[in-house]
C-alpha cells in the first residue's frame, strides 16, 4: 500500500515552536506512523468535523485531517491537552 503524504499547517509550525526538544523528539515518532497507519488504533475521531482525528502523546494532543482519497494526512494543530480543544 502506497505511503499518505504529510503536512504541516502553519498553526501546527508555530505550536511545534513552543514545545521543549526532548518532548518534541517523541511527538515526531508518533507523526511519522501516521504515513503508514493515519489511523491508528489508538487515535480519536472528532466530532466537532468530518475528516478530524486526534492521537495523545503524553499531555499533548496532535490534531490532524485525514483525506483518504488524496492519500494525505495534514496535522492541524500539536497542543498542550489543556487547550487543544479551543477553537475546533
Amino acid at each position: 500500500m502506497e505511503p499518505y503524504s504529510l503536512s504541516f499547517k502553519k498553526s501546527a509550525e508555530k505550536d511545534l515552536r513552543k514545545i521543549s526538544k526532548e518532548i518534541l523528539l517523541h511527538i515526531f515518532d508518533h507523526v511519522e506512523n501516521l504515513v503508514s497507519e493515519p489511523v491508528p488504533h489508538d487515535a480519536y475521531k472528532l466530532a466537532s468535523a468530518e475528516n478530524l482525528y486526534r492521537i495523545r502523546v503524553g499531555d499533548y494532543r496532535v490534531i490532524y485531517q485525514v483525506l483518504h482519497v488524496d492519500r494525505e494526512v495534514t496535522v492541524i494543530y500539536i497542543r498542550h491537552r489543556s487547550v487543544a480543544y479551543r477553537g475546533l
